[in-house]
């Protein structure tokens, strides 16, 4: 099993974000130096109480100088947002620099203001995506083309560089249900799991995965499989249970700010206060309910959860702990502690593990499609915080875009 460390670059009241950037960047060179094997980079924008991590491949570019052997993932590119030709040249030029470590993690991102203060209608954003991989795929192969679409239009275009690693870095699409981790599968791409599912519920999602990658093809395009799946887990290490719980609360923050926007409606950026509204809510017994799941404990309860994620047969779990207002120090002492006490049993495993995967992509194992309607559910999806699904939410947006275009037409 790889394990790999989730990065937001987070803003804290009383650090500059001068100060944001350099702990950011000592704890990827903390990740380098204790044997983590990578690190992934988060895009967010306009939530200056939350991140600085606006413009991530800038960032990813710093991190390939300055390390060696860490792989550098995003967790996601959001593709609408920007010109995919420009992506395509930026992608290309990190995995240069990184000698072929980047990993291209994509994604339409489930913060539906960002496209409003980009002036990019949401209900686009489907559409926008599939365009967008189509044209960066296409610039990836180095010779001339056009490309004419809904949304975008290319004409006689060839870019350079191509990338480093041929024909392209791994591809990964973020997921947030069971269903879209099964639409990972069928479009052939590596699963990065923003569901913090449960280890019990892990075996059902590798299950669902695998399956429609075999059986169940749907490619969006042209692309060689990236047959991974990573999970997104809450994280924390400590001594003892009770002190790991009292350092974590930046993972019951997270977890508030993703559904922070889903409480809130269709309100304006920038209209509330995270921090604020998140004090009202993480002494709650729902707040208590997001430790349930995570690699939140001593090194034995971690080492138990993370046998879970073993035996269900995940790649890569990527450890989150750099959020709220968890200090640099723990966070950092955190990862030396599992380092050293927990990952290097689980590295060993990773022979037994190459293994089973080659059963199953040759055919010689067979998975059971096993229920998972108990698990199709969003893990931050809270009746105290969460008054919308995503789904309901993306349909909202989608409907204010449309009121929107048809009062201006």
């Amino acid at each position: 099993m790889h394990f790999g460390a989730f990065m937001e670059f987070g803003s804290r009241t009383g650090v500059s974000e001068a100060q944001a950037f350099q702990e950011g960047f000592r704890m990827v060179d903390a990740a380098e130096e204790m044997g983590l094997d990578g690190v992934w980079l988060a895009e967010l924008h306009f939530n200056p109480a939350r991140s600085v991590l606006s413009s991530p491949i800038v960032v990813a570019t710093s991190i390939a100088t300055r390390t060696k052997r860490l792989r550098i993932g995003m967790a996601v590119y959001v593709l609408p947002l920007s010109n995919p030709l420009r992506i395509a040249e930026e992608v290309a030029t990190v995995d240069h620099i990184s000698e072929g470590r980047f990993e291209f993690g994509i994604g339409r991102s489930g913060f539906a203001r960002s496209y409003d203060v980009f002036s990019i209608p949401y209900i686009e954003s489907q559409e926008r995506f599939a365009e967008s991989l189509k044209i960066i795929l296409q610039a990836w192969e180095g010779k001339e083309f056009s490309y004419h679409g809904k949304h975008y239009n290319v004409e006689s275009a060839i870019i350079s560089p191509v990338p480093y690693q041929k024909p392209h870095p791994p591809l990964w699409v973020a997921c947030s249900n069971i269903k879209t981790i099964g639409q990972a599968g069928e479009w052939g791409m590596g699963a990065l799991g923003f569901t913090f599912v449960s280890p019990d519920a892990a075996t059902a999602w590798v299950n669902k995965y695998y399956n429609n990658l075999l059986h169940r093809p749907n490619r969006l395009t042209e692309h060689p499989i990236n047959p991974n799946i990573a999970m997104v887990s809450g994280f924390m290490c400590a001594e003892t249970d009770e002190e790991a719980y009292e350092k974590a609360s930046g993972w019951t923050f997270f977890i508030f700010a993703l559904s922070y926007y889903g409480r809130k409606g269709v309100d304006a950026p920038g209209k509330g206060n995270l921090w604020e509204e998140f004090q009202d809510w993480r002494h709650s017994d729902k707040a208590q309910d997001a430790f349930k799941g995570a690699l939140i404990g001593s090194p034995a309860t971690i080492r138990e959860k993370l046998h879970q994620f073993q035996e269900a047969h995940v790649d890569q779990v990527i450890l989150l702990n750099q959020a709220g207002k968890t200090s640099h120090e723990d966070i950092c002492g955190s990862l030396k502690m599992f380092a050293e006490e927990v990952m290097p049993e689980f590295h060993a495993l990773e022979g037994e593990h190459a293994t089973w995967k080659d059963n199953v992509l040759s055919g010689r194992l067979t998975l059971e499609d096993l229920e998972t309607k108990v698990y199709d559910i969003f893990s931050h999806q809270n009746a105290d915080i969460v008054r919308l699904t995503p789904e309901e939410l993306k349909a909202r947006m989608a409907a204010k875009d449309a009121a929107q275009m048809a009062a201006s037409d």
